[in-house]
Protein backbone atom coordinates (compact mmCIF):
# COMPACT_ATOMS: atom_id res chain seq x y z
CA UNK A 1 0.00 0.00 0.00
CA UNK A 2 2.92 2.34 0.63
CA UNK A 3 4.03 2.44 -3.00
CA UNK A 4 0.48 2.89 -4.23
CA UNK A 5 0.01 5.79 -1.79
CA UNK A 6 3.35 7.25 -2.92
CA UNK A 7 2.27 7.04 -6.58
CA UNK A 8 -1.04 8.74 -5.78
CA UNK A 9 0.73 11.46 -3.80
CA UNK A 10 3.27 12.17 -6.55
CA UNK A 11 0.49 12.31 -9.15
CA UNK A 12 -1.57 14.65 -6.98
CA UNK A 13 1.28 17.05 -6.21
CA UNK A 14 2.24 17.11 -9.91
CA UNK A 15 -1.30 18.10 -10.82
CA UNK A 16 -1.34 20.75 -8.08
CA UNK A 17 2.09 22.27 -8.67
CA UNK A 18 2.27 22.19 -12.46
CA UNK A 19 -1.22 21.85 -13.95
CA UNK A 20 -3.09 24.02 -11.45
CA UNK A 21 -0.42 26.41 -10.17
CA UNK A 22 2.42 26.88 -12.66
CA UNK A 23 0.26 27.07 -15.78
CA UNK A 24 -1.86 29.78 -14.14
CA UNK A 25 0.75 31.76 -12.22
CA UNK A 26 4.10 30.86 -13.82
CA UNK A 27 6.24 30.99 -10.68
CA UNK A 28 8.83 28.21 -10.85
CA UNK A 29 10.34 28.57 -7.37
CA UNK A 30 7.04 27.80 -5.65
CA UNK A 31 6.62 24.66 -7.75
CA UNK A 32 9.77 23.31 -6.10
CA UNK A 33 8.55 24.48 -2.68
CA UNK A 34 5.17 22.75 -3.03
CA UNK A 35 6.70 19.47 -4.27
CA UNK A 36 9.41 19.40 -1.59
CA UNK A 37 6.93 20.24 1.17
CA UNK A 38 4.42 17.62 0.05
CA UNK A 39 6.93 14.80 -0.38
CA UNK A 40 8.61 15.67 2.93
CA UNK A 41 5.29 15.60 4.79
CA UNK A 42 4.35 12.31 3.15
CA UNK A 43 7.67 10.68 4.08
CA UNK A 44 7.66 11.85 7.70
CA UNK A 45 4.02 10.96 8.39
CA UNK A 46 4.42 7.56 6.70
CA UNK A 47 7.35 6.81 8.98
CA UNK A 48 5.41 7.93 12.06
CA UNK A 49 2.40 5.77 11.21
CA UNK A 50 4.55 2.68 10.55
CA UNK A 51 6.42 3.16 13.83
CA UNK A 52 3.07 3.37 15.65
CA UNK A 53 3.75 6.88 16.88
CA UNK A 54 0.57 8.71 17.78
CA UNK A 55 -1.12 10.58 14.95
CA UNK A 56 -1.13 13.60 17.23
CA UNK A 57 2.56 13.97 16.37
CA UNK A 58 1.75 14.12 12.67
CA UNK A 59 -1.02 16.64 13.13
CA UNK A 60 1.24 18.62 15.44
CA UNK A 61 3.74 18.73 12.57
CA UNK A 62 0.93 19.98 10.32
CA UNK A 63 0.17 22.73 12.86
CA UNK A 64 3.81 23.80 13.08
CA UNK A 65 4.19 23.97 9.31
CA UNK A 66 0.92 25.83 8.91
CA UNK A 67 2.23 28.83 10.88
CA UNK A 68 5.57 29.09 9.06
CA UNK A 69 6.21 32.25 7.10
CA UNK A 70 8.76 32.43 4.31
CA UNK A 71 10.72 35.51 5.31
CA UNK A 72 12.86 35.59 2.17
CA UNK A 73 9.98 36.39 -0.18
CA UNK A 74 6.34 37.39 -0.09
CA UNK A 75 3.59 35.07 -1.25
CA UNK A 76 0.00 36.00 -1.93
CA UNK A 77 -3.05 34.68 -0.12
CA UNK A 78 -3.89 32.55 -3.16
CA UNK A 79 -0.44 30.95 -3.10
CA UNK A 80 -0.91 30.21 0.60
CA UNK A 81 -3.99 28.21 -0.41
CA UNK A 82 -1.85 26.02 -2.66
CA UNK A 83 0.63 25.74 0.21
CA UNK A 84 -2.01 24.34 2.60
CA UNK A 85 -3.38 21.89 0.03
CA UNK A 86 0.14 20.60 -0.65
CA UNK A 87 0.48 19.88 3.09
CA UNK A 88 -2.98 18.30 3.26
CA UNK A 89 -2.24 16.00 0.32
CA UNK A 90 0.91 14.70 1.98
CA UNK A 91 -0.95 14.03 5.22
CA UNK A 92 -3.98 12.43 3.59
CA UNK A 93 -1.96 10.10 1.36
CA UNK A 94 0.25 8.98 4.24
CA UNK A 95 -2.50 8.46 6.83
CA UNK A 96 -5.19 7.01 4.52
CA UNK A 97 -2.86 4.57 2.72
CA UNK A 98 -4.64 1.47 4.16
CA UNK A 99 -7.94 2.66 2.62
CA UNK A 100 -7.13 3.37 -1.06
CA UNK A 101 -10.63 4.46 -2.15
CA UNK A 102 -10.88 6.99 0.66
CA UNK A 103 -7.40 8.27 -0.16
CA UNK A 104 -8.17 8.68 -3.88
CA UNK A 105 -11.50 10.33 -3.09
CA UNK A 106 -9.92 12.87 -0.74
CA UNK A 107 -7.25 13.67 -3.32
CA UNK A 108 -9.92 14.26 -5.95
CA UNK A 109 -11.88 16.43 -3.51
CA UNK A 110 -8.91 18.63 -2.61
CA UNK A 111 -7.73 19.08 -6.21
CA UNK A 112 -11.24 19.72 -7.53
CA UNK A 113 -11.92 22.33 -4.87
CA UNK A 114 -8.62 24.06 -5.64
CA UNK A 115 -9.30 23.96 -9.39
CA UNK A 116 -12.76 25.50 -9.05
CA UNK A 117 -11.88 28.08 -6.40
CA UNK A 118 -8.80 29.26 -8.28
CA UNK A 119 -10.25 29.28 -11.78
CA UNK A 120 -9.39 32.52 -13.62
CA UNK A 121 -12.99 32.96 -14.82
CA UNK A 122 -14.43 32.80 -11.31
CA UNK A 123 -15.19 36.40 -10.22
CA UNK A 124 -12.68 37.59 -12.83
CA UNK A 125 -13.94 41.18 -12.81
CA UNK A 126 -13.61 41.59 -9.03
CA UNK A 127 -10.24 43.16 -8.22
CA UNK A 128 -8.32 44.54 -5.23
CA UNK A 129 -5.92 47.49 -5.15
CA UNK A 130 -3.85 49.22 -2.50
CA UNK A 131 -3.85 52.86 -3.60
CA UNK A 132 -2.07 55.98 -2.36
CA UNK A 133 -4.11 59.10 -3.13
CA UNK A 134 -2.60 62.58 -3.31
CA UNK A 135 -5.66 64.04 -1.56
CA UNK A 136 -7.41 63.46 1.76
CA UNK A 137 -11.16 62.89 1.47
CA UNK A 138 -13.17 63.53 4.61
CA UNK A 139 -16.44 62.58 2.92
CA UNK A 140 -16.81 58.80 2.20
CA UNK A 141 -19.06 59.54 -0.77
CA UNK A 142 -16.45 61.84 -2.33
CA UNK A 143 -13.79 59.20 -1.68
CA UNK A 144 -15.84 56.52 -3.42
CA UNK A 145 -16.56 58.79 -6.40
CA UNK A 146 -12.87 59.68 -6.73
CA UNK A 147 -11.87 56.00 -6.66
CA UNK A 148 -14.49 55.02 -9.22
CA UNK A 149 -13.23 57.77 -11.52
CA UNK A 150 -9.64 56.59 -11.20
CA UNK A 151 -10.38 52.86 -11.45
CA UNK A 152 -13.18 53.19 -14.02
CA UNK A 153 -15.16 50.56 -12.13
CA UNK A 154 -17.76 50.12 -9.41
CA UNK A 155 -16.25 50.30 -5.92
CA UNK A 156 -17.67 47.62 -3.64
CA UNK A 157 -15.67 48.21 -0.45
CA UNK A 158 -13.08 50.70 0.81
CA UNK A 159 -10.84 50.52 3.87
CA UNK A 160 -8.78 53.60 4.76
CA UNK A 161 -5.50 52.26 6.15
CA UNK A 162 -3.51 55.50 6.51
CA UNK A 163 -4.17 59.24 6.49
CA UNK A 164 -1.29 61.75 6.41
CA UNK A 165 -2.39 65.37 6.75
CA UNK A 166 1.20 66.66 6.62
CA UNK A 167 1.87 65.26 3.15
CA UNK A 168 -1.82 65.43 2.19
CA UNK A 169 -2.23 61.79 1.18
CA UNK A 170 -4.18 58.72 2.17
CA UNK A 171 -3.73 54.98 1.60
CA UNK A 172 -6.81 52.91 0.87
CA UNK A 173 -7.55 49.24 0.31
CA UNK A 174 -10.14 49.07 -2.48
CA UNK A 175 -12.28 46.16 -3.69
CA UNK A 176 -13.93 47.03 -7.00
CA UNK A 177 -15.59 45.50 -10.03
CA UNK A 178 -14.16 46.18 -13.46
CA UNK A 179 -16.57 47.21 -16.22
CA UNK A 180 -17.46 44.81 -19.00
CA UNK A 181 -15.28 45.21 -22.06
CA UNK A 182 -17.10 46.40 -25.14
CA UNK A 183 -15.91 44.94 -28.41
CA UNK A 184 -14.89 47.61 -30.90
CA UNK A 185 -15.09 46.58 -34.56
CA UNK A 186 -11.70 46.58 -36.21
CA UNK A 187 -10.65 47.41 -39.75
CA UNK A 188 -11.33 43.83 -40.88
CA UNK A 189 -14.97 44.18 -39.81
CA UNK A 190 -15.29 47.41 -41.74
CA UNK A 191 -14.03 45.73 -44.90
CA UNK A 192 -16.70 43.04 -44.61
CA UNK A 193 -19.62 45.42 -45.22
CA UNK A 194 -22.54 43.94 -47.20
CA UNK A 195 -22.57 44.71 -50.91
CA UNK A 196 -25.21 47.17 -52.17
CA UNK A 197 -28.26 45.70 -53.88
CA UNK A 198 -27.33 47.06 -57.28
CA UNK A 199 -23.95 45.29 -57.23
CA UNK A 200 -25.55 41.91 -57.89
CA UNK A 201 -27.03 43.15 -61.24
CA UNK A 202 -23.60 43.78 -62.69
Amino acid sequence: MFFFALAVDLTAITVLSYVLYFRRHGRRDLVLAYVALNVGIFAVVSMLTQQEVGLAVGFGLFGVLSILRLRSDLISQGEIGYYFVAIALGLVNAVAAPTPWLMVGLNALLLSALYLAGHPKLLARTQRRIMTLDVVHEDPVALRQDLEGRLRGRVRHVDVTEVDYVRDLMVVDVRFQEPKLTQVPGPSAERRQPMPAWWGDR
